[in-house]
């Protein structure tokens, strides 16, 4: 059970004390979103006359990760030596702790995360415009990141289709087309690529934009060490569009999205090789959805949003259908 506001910020006083002295006071505790995998909330921390914007993020009590945790904290500090853009992070802990559960403090940014605004909104016009340019830039400097300094920090990639065959095969719910999938993406794999530092899960939701563009790349907890394309394929899938036609996020095309990462200093991706990246992309999701149902069915957590996201199991095997048979959306 999470605690209320007023247990949070006494125990707030206590976490930050090291960091920012004694005679705290916390100001205007906001919960800003209850993920499925974390909390978020926005507070000031006055000490000694100077006011500290921060951001809590707090695991959800109960919640199952599909892919396995990381040092995320250690690369925050990695990321933010190299040149991207994340939070300077103030305080954290994994074990016992006053917070009652992991959590990550950091420095609060300017920035809105929701998509709908971000897509819709006048005030982001010229943001959208940069969106594939800023996207590239970030992630050609994720990927140049040293992952030598992540060793033992971070989970590394072995066989990705095999890893996703073991997830969707732990269910006793067989998805017809999930198999198609995992037996396409096996016969059709793209040559291995060096490996490096994986955001994965960069997509809108999970920046930070303001009106001249990205301030901010958020919420590192399912980082890993593989291949750099896949975050590529991660943000150019469907899901991740929120109705818009665009490709990237609902903004620009798959080839805008390549060339910028060249432009940027990454590697050229050929669009075939995006294609697969992203159908693993969208059987992951399909396979994330079916932990997040099940989370709830055995009740390991009571959350309304994780029973919802279980729908969205047909929505990505409608989203491979597209991918594998694409004469079907032209055909729409």
């Amino acid at each position: 059970m999470s605690p209320t506001a007023e247990e949070l910020a006494a125990a707030l006083v206590i976490a930050l004390s090291s960091a920012l002295g004694e005679g705290l006071r916390i100001d205007n505790l906001v919960r800003l979103s209850a993920g499925a995998s974390r909390e978020t909330w926005s507070f000031d921390a006055v000490a000694g006359g100077d006011t500290h914007e921060l951001i809590l993020q707090r695991a959800r009590s109960g919640a199952t990760q599909a892919d396995t945790r990381v040092d995320e904290v250690a690369l925050l500090r990695l990321a933010r030596a190299g040149g991207v853009r994340v939070p300077e992070v103030i305080v954290s802990a994994e074990g016992d702790n006053p917070i009652r559960a992991p959590f990550t403090i950091s420095r609060r940014l300017a920035g809105e995360s929701i998509a709908r605004r971000i897509l819709r909104d006048d005030d982001f016009a010229v943001a959208r415009d940069r969106f594939v340019a800023d996207c590239a830039r970030e992630l050609v400097a994720i990927h140049a990141l040293d992952h030598e300094a992540m060793v033992g920090r971070l989970s590394a990639d072995d066989d990705v289709v095999a890893a996703r065959r073991v997830a969707y095969e732990s269910f006793d719910d067989p998805h017809p087309v999930f198999d198609l999938a995992l037996r396409w993406l096996d016969q059709n794999r793209p040559a291995a690529r060096p490996a490096g530092i994986v955001h994965g899960d960069f997509r809108l939701g999970n920046i930070l934009i303001d009106h001249d563009g990205i301030t901010a790349v958020l919420d590192w907890e399912l980082s890993h060490i593989g291949d750099p394309v896949s975050d590529l394929g991660w943000l150019v899938s469907r899901a991740w569009r929120f109705g818009e036609p665009g490709e990237v996020g609902g903004m620009g095309s798959r080839r805008q999205l390549v060339d910028a990462y060249a432009e940027a200093g990454g590697a050229e991706i050929p669009l075939d090789e995006l294609r697969w990246w992203e159908g693993l992309a969208t059987l992951r999701w399909g396979i994330i959805c079916m932990f997040m149902v099940d989370d709830h069915r055995r009740g390991r957590t009571a959350s309304v949003e994780r029973a919802t996201i279980g729908r969205r199991v047909v929505e990505s095997e409608y989203d491979v259908m597209l991918l594998l048979l694409p004469e079907l959306a032209l055909a729409r």
